[in-house]
């Protein structure tokens, strides 16, 4: 994983590199950003940056790619810049030598002790297909269904074995974290280890959530946060990336809201059956009655969570899209032409307070879902919600 792999981020990319120029580079980093936002292949290639440097004078280029060319130290010199070296290459595989990796695991079977490394060539192959993805895809990767990930007392050991030995080629060890969401109590071995490392090594933790990270681990790490993507960073990427049309990739970068992996997911489902789905809820809520609404809910819940969420978001797109043609008319900017018709038509039975109401209701569905609410339950509720909200202008409790 190279700076140029990762979409955006150019301001966090410049800092990461001045840190290690300028000595300011602290023994543990947390790199803490939301999901789809990058950090995770953030902290790779910065993994990378640091333990492929040559001793050798760099030739100072452009760094990432739009950046103007900075002063390096002579000892420093991007990994990009260096294809023909081994450890570089190593690298790029996931399989330097003096780069650990630390996630959360699942036992193979009952009893078992389970630790990452056990999970190495898995890693990899999840890693280079799917670098943005997020930690329940990791464990539907590895077969967790239903099982809790985590980062085991097993683990904390071996990670403590690993960096007590010296380094193979680079000047640094590197251990690169990542979700220490997923550390219990256990994680507390790790403490003094944290506090006085071995010389040269470098602890990089990839986190989503400060408030679940064990607050001794994490008053003593440096912070590095990384911000959610901009809309036309994500609508680069799709076209570059995802060879997605420059009409759906700017849609669909508006819907995620920075979310890289959420916007690679919109692109698996066509939006026309998104729409489909939204008319059939809206009909069956309005027109068709219970037995329609009761079919609707056992489709509906039979998509998955992430899906669920996926068509909550998009519905509470279409909303904004709907407010702004209300407010600054339909031709004012671009959209759709089947999203336009939508939009008109939900503005002729909602005002714009019920259309604000629904978006409270969609939000928060979603962050139940998130926390594996019954889908079926869920949708049947929130049915209620929407016939009372469109027929009445009053939202009730289910």
């Amino acid at each position: 994983m190279q700076f140029k792999d990762v979409i955006g981020q150019h301001e966090v990319k410049q800092h990461l590199v001045e840190m290690v120029q300028q000595n300011r580079l602290s023994h543990a980093l947390l790199f803490l950003g939301k999901e789809g936002s990058g950090a995770l292949p953030l902290a790779l290639a910065f993994a990378q940056f640091v333990v492929c440097q040559p001793t050798a004078p760099p030739v100072v280029e452009d760094l990432f790619g739009g950046f103007s060319a900075l002063e390096v130290k002579p000892s420093f010199v991007l990994p990009e810049e260096l294809p023909a070296q081994s450890g570089f290459q190593r690298a790029e595989q996931l399989m330097h030598p003096d780069i650990h990796f630390a996630y959360p695991v699942i036992p193979r079977k009952s009893g078992d002790k389970p630790k990452s490394t056990d999970y190495i060539a898995e890693w990899r192959e999840f890693i280079q297909q799917s670098p943005y993805s997020n930690v329940y895809d990791w464990l539907q990767f590895i077969g967790a269904d239903n099982k809790q990930g985590n980062i085991t007392a097993e683990e904390c050991n071996d990670i403590m074995r690993q960096l007590s030995l010296k380094s193979f080629e680079s000047e640094y060890k590197v251990l690169v974290l990542w979700m220490p969401e997923y550390l219990g109590k256990e994680g507390n071995k790790l403490l003094k280890l944290i506090e006085e490392p071995p010389p040269n090594t470098l602890f990089i933790l990839v986190a989503e959530n400060e408030e679940q990270i064990i607050q001794t681990i994490l008053s003593r790490c440096q912070l590095v946060k990384v911000p959610r993507l901009e809309d036309k960073e994500v609508e680069a990427a799709l076209i570059e990336r995802a060879n997605t049309s420059a009409t759906i990739a700017a849609q669909t970068a508006a819907i995620c809201e920075g979310n890289y992996l959420e916007a690679l997911q919109l692109l698996q489902h066509n939006e026309e059956d998104w729409l489909s789905l939204l008319k059939e809820w809206l009909n069956s809520t309005l027109v068709g009655g219970p037995v329609a609404q009761i079919k609707f809910t056992e489709d509906i819940s039979k998509l998955g969570r992430e899906k669920q969420k996926q068509f909550l978001r998009f519905f509470s797109h279409l909303i904004e899209q709907s407010v702004r043609i209300k407010v600054l008319g339909a031709d004012s900017f671009a959209i759709a032409e089947a999203q336009k018709e939508f939009a008109l038509r939900l503005n002729k039975i909602a005002s714009v307070s019920q259309q604000q109401a629904i978006v409270e209701e969609l939000d928060k569905a979603a962050y139940y879902i998130e926390r594996n609410a019954n889908g079926k339950m869920l949708f049947q509720a929130l049915t209620i919600k929407l016939f009372h909200i469109l027929k009445n202008g009053v939202v009730v409790e289910v």
